[in-house]
């Protein structure tokens, strides 16, 4: 069974997403167990990123990635770290997700 490469591109993004979290707890690498953490979760997360572009093209993954990383670190900042965002801080990841809409929805470069 051959899966969808979104599968891998979205265990990466939620490994990518781990990994910056534990980077904030890490205490600029002094503490041993976040910045261990951290680098086994970006390690397979680029490792599952190259797996699901041997289907999808590297803007279209990057884009997906980025916009998908943006939006849960920003989450996860304001909900275990107290970080609070303005509106346009807001606003402009909000424009940033939607471009990954238009990308996946209206255009042909990804081949549904």
């Amino acid at each position: 069974m051959i899966l969808s490469p979104y599968v891998p591109l979205g265990i990466a993004i939620a490994l990518d997403v781990l990994g910056t979290s534990l980077l904030q707890r890490s205490d600029q690498f002094t503490r041993l167990a976040p910045t261990v953490g951290m680098a086994l979760c970006y390690l397979a997360s680029f490792y599952l990123l190259s797996v699901s572009l041997k289907v999808l093209p590297l803007g279209v993954a990057y884009a997906i990635w980025s916009a998908c990383g943006v939006a849960l670190v920003a989450l996860i900042g304001w909900v275990a770290f107290g970080q609070r965002l303005d509106l346009p801080a807001v606003l402009g990841m909000g424009l940033i997700v939607a471009g990954v809409v238009v990308i996946n929805v209206f255009s042909s470069t990804v081949g549904h």
